[in-house]
C-alpha cells in the first residue's frame, strides 16, 4: 500500500512539473545584405553615401514561455522574451514580449506587462523579410539606412492587453489595450482597441485603433487578406492595409498603403515561396509633401520546417523626409533612396 501511495505521489509530482516546465525558444537570422544608401539634402548636397556588404542580424530572440493551471477554469500564463544582434553589431539583449498573465474561460486573456500593440492584432499582410520586414518605422533613423514609411506596430511598455473568449458562432478575435502614462513622454495613457475577423474560409479583415500609444496621436488601420486557394487551384494569398495616422505635432495626416502576394511553389522538393510587397506612404510623419514608395521582393525555401533559406531584394524611395544628426547637429529635409539585395539563412528551435 505505501508503495502505491509513494509511486501515485510520484506520478503526480512529474505531470505537475511537466505542466510548469517552460518552453525555451528562439530564432537566429543572420544575412549578408549589399545596402546602397543615399540622402541628399537641398543646399548641403549627398549628405549621407552608404554603398557596402553588411552582415545584419534581423530579428534573431531567445525566450522562454509557458503556462500553469490556478484553478479548473484559469492559467497562469508567462513569456520573457528578448531580442539580440548575434552578429555583434549591439552587445546585451533588449526586451521585446515581456508579461505575465492569466487565461480564463469566461473572462478571455490578460497580459500586463511589454506587449505588442492591439495594431499588430490586425496585421497579417505583410510577407517581406530579412531586410525590409516592416511596415515601417514611427520615426526617421539617425543614419538613412532603413525604409521610411508609415508608423507601425511597436511593443508597448506597462501595458495590459485583454483578449475576448472565443464565442461559438462568433468568428472574431477582439482584443483592447491600456498603457500607463510613465513610459509615453506625454503625460497621456494611451490605449488601442481591435477586432479581426476570420472563419477560416481563406478571407480576413481586420479593424484597429490606437491612440497617444505608437505615436503622439492617434492611428486607425485596416486590413483584408484572401487565399485564393481556398477558391480556385492558385496557391497564393492577397494582402492589402490601409492605414490613416494622426500626429499631434504634425500639418497633415500620414496615410498608408500595404498590398502583397505571396505563392507556394509545387515544384520543390521541400516548401518554397516568392512574395512581392508594395508600400506607399503619403505626409510621412505627419509632414506635408513627405513622401516614400516601397517595393520589395523575394523567396524563401524550407530546407527543413525550422531551416529557412532566404533571397530578397528592394527599393525604397522617400521625398521631402527629416534626417538628424547627419555628422553635423541639426535637422534636415532631403530626399532619400535605399537599395537592398541580401540572402540569409534562418534557424528555428
Amino acid at each position: 500500500m505505501k508503495k502505491l501511495l509513494l509511486a501515485t505521489a510520484i506520478a503526480a509530482l512529474s505531470v505537475s512539473a511537466a505542466n510548469a516546465a517552460p518552453t525555451l525558444y528562439g530564432k537566429a537570422f543572420l544575412a549578408a545584405d549589399y545596402v546602397n544608401a543615399e540622402f541628399d539634402a537641398p543646399g548641403f548636397g549627398n549628405m549621407y553615401d552608404e554603398d557596402t556588404v553588411e552582415i545584419n542580424s534581423h530579428a534573431s530572440r531567445i525566450g522562454i514561455k509557458g503556462s500553469e493551471a490556478m484553478t479548473a477554469n484559469t492559467d497562469v500564463i508567462y513569456r520573457l522574451e528578448y531580442g539580440t544582434s548575434i552578429d555583434g553589431d549591439k552587445n546585451g539583449f533588449t526586451n521585446r514580449d515581456t508579461y505575465l498573465g492569466v487565461v480564463n474561460k469566461q473572462f478571455g486573456e490578460f497580459r500586463v506587462g511589454k506587449n505588442q500593440s492591439t495594431l499588430a492584432r490586425v496585421d497579417n499582410v505583410v510577407v517581406n523579410q530579412g531586410y525590409f520586414d516592416n511596415l515601417g518605422q514611427t520615426q526617421n533613423e539617425n543614419e538613412v539606412v532603413s525604409a521610411l514609411n508609415m508608423a507601425d506596430s511597436n511593443r508597448i511598455a506597462s501595458s495590459i492587453i485583454w483578449t475576448a473568449p472565443k464565442y461559438d458562432g462568433l468568428p472574431l478575435e477582439i482584443s483592447a489595450m491600456y498603457s500607463s502614462d510613465d513610459v509615453n513622454g506625454n503625460d497621456n495613457a494611451g490605449f488601442g482597441v481591435a477586432a479581426l475577423f476570420d472563419q477560416g474560409t481563406g478571407f480576413t479583415a481586420g479593424l484597429a485603433y490606437d491612440k497617444d500609444q505608437n505615436i503622439e496621436g492617434d492611428i486607425i488601420r485596416g486590413t483584408a487578406t484572401v487565399d485564393l486557394g481556398k477558391y480556385m487551384a492558385a496557391p497564393v494569398t492577397l494582402g492589402a492595409l490601409y492605414q490613416v495616422a494622426d500626429y499631434d505635432y504634425g500639418s497633415s495626416k500620414e496615410k498608408g498603403l500595404v498590398v502583397s502576394a505571396q505563392m507556394g511553389l509545387n515544384n520543390f522538393a521541400r516548401p518554397a515561396s516568392i512574395y512581392a510587397q508594395y508600400n506607399n506612404t503619403s505626409n510621412l510623419d505627419g509632414w506635408d509633401n513627405s513622401d516614400s514608395d516601397q517595393i520589395v521582393v523575394g523567396g524563401k525555401y524550407m530546407y527543413k520546417d525550422n531551416i529557412i533559406a532566404h533571397a530578397y531584394a528592394g527599393m525604397n524611395k522617400a521625398d521631402n523626409v527629416r534626417a538628424y544628426d547627419l555628422g553635423a547637429p541639426g535637422t534636415y529635409i532631403g530626399d532619400a533612396e535605399v537599395f537592398v539585395i541580401g540572402t540569409g539563412l534562418e534557424y528555428l528551435f
